[in-house]
Parts: structure tokens; C-alpha cells; sequence
């Protein structure tokens, strides 16, 4: 089991969970609406190394501001953890959300990473960035309340987009990600804030193309490539196409047999890759 801390940044406080082992460290950041518990069995497959995942705000133990949430937070609040910890030569690791997170903590503090590896993130096309998507407040209708982790795992078992998870990555996800209130628990993101996020990520604000030309470390960007049905909108890729080649440093793998959740379908994959 991981060593977990709160840390305090940007006036908020943070949840840190830490697997003590053999440097340089791994820092992994998760997706909109999980939390870092998401990648303990992406950890299992990578034993004796250092590995630290951060529940980055308005996800898991962490501080829960009111919305609005905006993107660039969670990439200042990254590199104020990465720097609190004096964080060096690191690989970082985002999955979604949290690839657009390390990205920009990368451009914000480059020498606590020596390389990133951006796992299907949310960094679109240039150009996209032209507001609010305002079809998001369908998220704020999820359900919120649940009587017990094994009743959310048994609701989305046979359930798309988590059918196809890993069974050990859907267990954690349910048994992390809820939090007790009252005689139940509840969703440790809330709809409320998940649809936020989901709003402002083609906000111009969330345009980190600049910052993304002064990275000088190798990035390996790794997209979805299997086409989902037409009604499932969270399982499509939203990386742009040719994200790789606006890194100086920049390589491209595309994955044609797995979706947005790379991570919950293939852990063991996805360690390999990070130790590549």
C-alpha cells in the first residue's frame, strides 16, 4: 500500500500517495472524474520503482473548490507538488486530463522531468480552443450516490465504457472513488465539478500550445485509435492527431485496438510503456 500525504498548494491541499522504490521516480496524473488510486495496477507492473499519483482538485482526497474549474490549475498545482517535493529528472505520466496537467507542469518546472508520457490526453487540435463545451452539463447528471463500492463495481461491470476495463482496475476505481456521507457515500468527484472540468477544457485559457514549444525533453505521445460507437462520447480520443510533432522532442504511437481508457484496459501495457 502507498504512503499517503496531504500537501498544501495554491491554497488548496492535496492528496499524495507515494510507493517507495528505486529512483528516477515516476509521477503519474489521472484522468477528469478518477483519482490516483486509478493507477495502482499500472504500479504492480512496475515493482520496486518510485512511483507517486496525485488526486489533483475536486478529485478524490483532495480539496473541492466550487467550480469553475479552470485547466491551468491543475498543471500549476502539479508543478507546485513537483517543486514542494524537490522533484527531479522525473518521468512524467498523464493520462487524459492529467497528460494536459503534466504537460504544462513540465513547461512550468522542466527540471523535475526528464520525460513524459502523455497516454491519450486531452490536448486538441490547434485552433479548437474557442470556448466552453456546452453540451458538458450531461456529466452533472450522473449518478452521485451510492449504498457501497461493491454496488457501484456491480452497476458498471457489464456497462460500457467498463466493460472492457481491467477487473482490478474497475475494483480500485469504485472502492477509491467514492467517499462516506451519511449512511451511503458519494462520488469523490463530484457530477457538479466533473461537468466544470469537462466544460473548460476547449476554453482558450486551456490552450498550452506555447508552452508545450518550450519542452525540450522527450515526450512520447500514445493515442486511441479504436473508433467507438457513435453515442460514446467519453471514449473517443481527443488528442490532436499531430500532437507529437509539436514537441521538439516528440514521438508518436497510436493504439488502433484500445479506447480513451488505455490505462484501465491494458495496465500491464501501460507500464510497459513507461518503462520503455
Amino acid at each position: 500500500m502507498p504512503v499517503e500525504s496531504r500537501i498544501s498548494v495554491n491554497r488548496i491541499e492535496v492528496a499524495l500517495f507515494e510507493w517507495p522504490g528505486q529512483d528516477p521516480p515516476v509521477f503519474l496524473c489521472h484522468a477528469t472524474g478518477f483519482h490516483a488510486r486509478c493507477w495502482d495496477q499500472v504500479i504492480a507492473h512496475l515493482p520496486g520503482r518510485h512511483c507517486f499519483a496525485l488526486d489533483t482538485r475536486g478529485h478524490g482526497r483532495s480539496s473541492k473548490p466550487a467550480p469553475p474549474y479552470a485547466w491551468r490549475n491543475f498543471g500549476q498545482d502539479v508543478a507546485a507538488v513537483a517543486e514542494t517535493l524537490g522533484l527531479s529528472a522525473a518521468i512524467g505520466v498523464g493520462h487524459s486530463m492529467g497528460g494536459h496537467a503534466v504537460t504544462l507542469a513540465a513547461a512550468l518546472r522542466p527540471q523535475s522531468f526528464s520525460s513524459l508520457l502523455l497516454i491519450d490526453p486531452v490536448i486538441r487540435p490547434r485552433g479548437a480552443y474557442v470556448g466552453p463545451w456546452l453540451e458538458a452539463h450531461f456529466v452533472s447528471k450522473r449518478r452521485n450516490r451510492w449504498a457501497s463500492p461493491q454496488e457501484m463495481f456491480d452497476r458498471f461491470q457489464d456497462r460500457p465504457p467498463f466493460a472492457n476495463w481491467d477487473r482490478a482496475v474497475l475494483r480500485d476505481y469504485c472502492d477509491y472513488g467514492l467517499l462516506p456521507d451519511g449512511d451511503g457515500f458519494v462520488l469523490a468527484c463530484s457530477p457538479v465539478i466533473e461537468a466544470s472540468i469537462y466544460e473548460n477544457s476547449p476554453a482558450p485559457a486551456s490552450d498550452i500550445y506555447p508552452e508545450i514549444e518550450t519542452i525540450r525533453i522527450p515526450v512520447r505521445v500514445v493515442r486511441a485509435g479504436k473508433v467507438p460507437d457513435p453515442g460514446d462520447v467519453m471514449s473517443r480520443s481527443p488528442t490532436a492527431p499531430d500532437l507529437a510533432s509539436s514537441f521538439q522532442h516528440g514521438s508518436d504511437l497510436c493504439l488502433p485496438e484500445y479506447s480513451h481508457f488505455i490505462p484501465m484496459e491494458a495496465p500491464a501495457l501501460t507500464a510497459k510503456l513507461i518503462a520503455e
